[in-house]
């Protein structure tokens, strides 16, 4: 009889379960790129997905293996193939199950990069549609015949729209359309997308994962519920190897890992593995302060507006209040106009000025004039961004040294 234990005791101990060699209590960095097989048999059926084992790191090592198991876990789906960075899952997993006869919808607020790669598959041939997710009838409205995958993030990066997950879900369900949603933002601990009937989940490891600013990662999980077997874009040869439940992450590891490259080094996935067993111990502090911080922002008179599901004030708080664990730890304001964004990011003495994530510590960006310049005024405007709109990535720093830091600055 299997014991169901919580979400941090199954990370702290996944590993030892696994049985790793000289009774690690951590999987050990297996740094080998080839692997030698006695008999030439077992490499064969290796490369003919006969049998699991490594033949080539590009495509699978060891200590990559114990991290996929644990997303795995986290995530409560079927299989995970882990990349270099939470991009690299994306563009493979596109790459992998669209054709360029397919049609796709991506949500309006896809964070920049995630944009950016839609465009550049847009450049190429593919018919990408780009729409306000945050309500599953604009996502209706642009289903097509050839529609093949629907892409949204549970709360969108800068200004926290939080997409009709569960409605979204029905409808691809209903139409048998790939449902892949991106995690990073929430995270396994905060929410589970296969409960919204995803199919696919990314995660940028490299943020609230790993979350310690110190590696990179990305991974996509298969969560079970897709039937792969009527998908007409899976590769003959893969139906006669693998079981049908199979299919979809054999792809992306084959076609979206190995022929990309985008492999994810073992150095960093034994740095994120090891990071993850304190997920839920850091994003309990992270929200907690992340809200503290919202509603002191709330009643700044130099705060003009703040970007936070966890106010009562946003548009989808309601629906983040019934999906989520709590409300995340990313959140945006938006200056008074007499105040120059820039000057005022460089009166904070606690927070870090940088682009990341995710970090144990408070980091802050001015958006308009980085991670969204790219894209233009005009655009901002679109996507709700204004220009003196500095986002924040909320850390878990004793409340009253963050909010002393802010008070200075603001003063």
């Amino acid at each position: 009889m299997t014991t169901k234990r919580g979400f941090t005791t199954t990370l702290l101990h996944a590993d030892r379960l696994g049985k790793p060699e000289h009774g690690s209590l951590h999987k050990p960095i297996h740094t080998s790129v080839t692997y030698g097989h006695e008999d030439v048999q077992d490499l064969v059926d290796i490369f003919q997905n006969k049998k699991k084992g490594y033949a080539y790191s590009r495509q699978g090592n060891p200590t990559v293996t114990a991290l996929e198991h644990k997303v795995t876990q986290m995530e409560k789906g079927l299989s995970s193939v882990a990349f270099s960075t939470g991009m690299a899952a994306i563009s493979a997993t596109i790459m992998a199950l669209i054709k360029h006869t397919d049609h796709i919808v991506a949500s309006s607020f896809l964070f920049g990069n995630s944009r950016s790669i839609f465009q550049t598959y847009i450049d190429l041939g593919l018919d990408i549609t780009f729409v306000d997710a945050t309500d599953v009838a604009n996502v209706s409205a642009e289903i097509k015949e050839n529609t093949k995958l629907v892409f949204v993030e549970t709360i969108a990066n800068p200004a926290t729209q939080i997409a009709d997950l569960e409605g979204i879900g029905e409808l691809c369900s209903q139409k048998g359309i790939l449902y892949v949603v991106d995690n990073t933002m929430t995270s396994p601990y905060l929410f589970n997308p296969i409960d919204v009937k995803a199919s696919l989940v990314i995660n940028s490891l490299t943020k609230y994962i790993g979350g310690h600013g110190d590696s990179l990662g990305g991974s996509v999980t298969d969560t079970g519920l897709f039937d792969w077997s009527n998908y007409p874009n899976i590769f003959p040869s893969f139906k006669d190897q693998v079981k049908p439940e199979a299919l979809g992450m054999t792809q992306v590891r084959k076609k979206g890992l190995r022929d990309a490259g985008g492999t994810l080094a073992p150095e960093a996935a034994h740095t994120i593995s090891v990071g993850a067993e304190t997920l839920a111990l850091r994003l309990e502090r992270a929200c907690n302060n992340a809200l503290a911080l919202a509603t002191y922002f709330e009643n700044h008179p130099k705060i003009k507006k703040v970007f936070y599901p966890g106010l009562e004030g946003h548009p989808q708080h309601e629906r983040a209040a019934k999906l989520f664990n709590k409300f995340g730890g990313l959140m945006s304001i938006e200056l008074d106009e007499s105040i120059d964004c820039l000057a005022f990011l460089n009166k904070l003495q606690l927070v870090v000025k940088s682009s990341n994530l995710g970090d144990t510590r408070t980091l802050a960006i001015p958006v308009a004039q980085t991670i969204f310049f790219e894209l233009g005024a005009e655009r901002r405007a679109e996507m709700g961004i204004p220009e003196s709109m500095i986002r924040l990535s909320v850390g878990i720093e004793d409340l009253d040294d963050l909010v002393e830091d802010f008070k200075s600055a603001l003063a």
